[in-house]
């Protein structure tokens, strides 16, 4: 009923999408009918956005020219370069230069003047989008390092691109590998607060940059994004302690801490997503050091299993696998909500565009509880 309050629009139905799916029950995620272990398997970040964005996997010729149109888009204006290099300078957070980049692609935009309600434009606008924020946050961290930014190389895929751009040096097979599974995993994930904003904003029929930008703001709040890098600073307080690691979270979940990455609004089990991340931060350790693998393992079997967590219902969500992750691909942590924009992006994009071919302006009801007959009394006399 109209009158029912509902905080945070829990279970309101407000929308129907036909792009991901999830089952928190049976830990199940699917992106147009695939199950995210095959997709993150055997499918590529850009193969994935092809899906959300045209409804089916593409064949070989299909992904040859999305990709060459992709890596066609990948370079930013100078004047975002300098924009990140002053920002850097300023000590500004990554999220936030990140929300100014992508307003300010908008200014070199060739499409303009399109209609608001040529999907199709709204469609290749997004696709610089995607190809233009590996590079400007690329740019940002190599200016915190006081380095030049690296261009973009023509022959890497936008996963191996960044890690690229971020080092200068070409990654290695299981380290791109890695690092594009993680973006098929945070591709998208339903209605959550970020995309509801882009899908909010997409709604007025403004422009594919304010919805997106508009989703990097919604991210960067941490009760969104930023677990990641949350349980990232508790393994480095577990690898600075004198404790043992095992000792360590017995003394901390005593001591009543919060471990995050633990717990989702969804999923009443383990999330499918830190399944997959787990095998691979196994395989990453195997490479060399295994202690942040072996941390987070240990705490996820001391919540779950001694103190029975899982059967409350309360488990590792992907973030937090992926901290761990990222470390081992030599991420800066503070960089880790950042390439989850990049990586959603793609799922932002799918649900404006979804939205528009039938669109209605989103404009729920509030429950006004403000007084009542009140009397004016002019200026002078108060």
């Amino acid at each position: 009923m109209a009158d029912d309050l509902k905080k945070g629009l829990e279970g309101v139905l407000v929308a129907e999408s036909g792009l991901s799916s999830i089952n928190g029950d049976e830990g199940r995620l699917i992106y147009r009918g695939y199950p995210i272990e095959e997709l993150a398997r055997g499918a590529s970040y850009e193969e994935v956005v092809y899906l959300l964005w045209h409804g089916h996997l593409p064949t070989v010729t299909e992904l040859e020219e999305f990709t060459a149109s992709i890596n066609e888009e990948r370079e930013i204006d100078d004047d975002v370069r300098a924009t990140m290099e002053r920002l850097a300078a300023a000590d500004e957070q990554p999220m936030a230069a990140l929300r100014t980049a992508v307003s300010m692609f908008s200014a070199s935009e060739p499409e303009d003047d399109a209609d608001p309600e040529d999907l199709e434009a709204t469609l290749r606008k997004g696709r610089r989008i995607t190809a233009k924020i590996p590079t400007a946050l690329a740019a940002f961290e190599r200016y915190r390092l006081d380095e030049e930014p690296v261009d973009p190389h023509p022959d890497l895929g936008l996963a191996a691109n960044f890690l690229y751009m971020l080092t200068g040096e070409e990654p290695s097979e299981i380290h791109a590998e890695t690092f594009d599974q993680a973006l098929i995993l945070h591709a998208d994930h339903g209605l959550n607060a970020s995309t509801f904003t882009s899908m909010v904003i997409g709604s007025t029929m403004a422009d594919i940059y304010s919805a997106v930008t508009g989703g990097v703001s919604a991210l960067s709040g941490p009760l969104h994004g930023g677990a990641n890098q949350d349980v990232m600073e508790v393994l480095f307080e577990i690898d600075e302690s004198e404790l043992d690691h095992r000792e360590w979270v017995k003394q901390a979940n005593e001591e009543g801490r919060r471990i995050p990455g633990f717990g989702h609004r969804v999923y009443n089990v383990k999330d499918p997503r830190a399944k997959i991340l787990q095998e691979r931060s196994k395989e990453l350790a195997a490479e060399g050091d295994d202690k942040w693998y072996n941390y987070t393992t240990t705490i996820e079997q001391y919540l779950s299993e001694e103190k029975g967590l899982a059967e409350k219902g309360i488990a590792p969500n992907v973030d937090f696998y992926s901290g761990s992750v990222y470390y081992q691909l030599g991420i800066p942590i503070d960089m880790y909500t950042p390439i989850f924009a990049m990586s959603r992006t793609g799922g932002w994009v799918a649900h404006v565009l979804e939205y528009q071919e039938d669109n209605r302006l989103i404009r729920p009801l509030s429950r006004y509880t403000g007084p009542e007959g009140q009397e004016f009394v002019p200026l002078e006399e108060r």
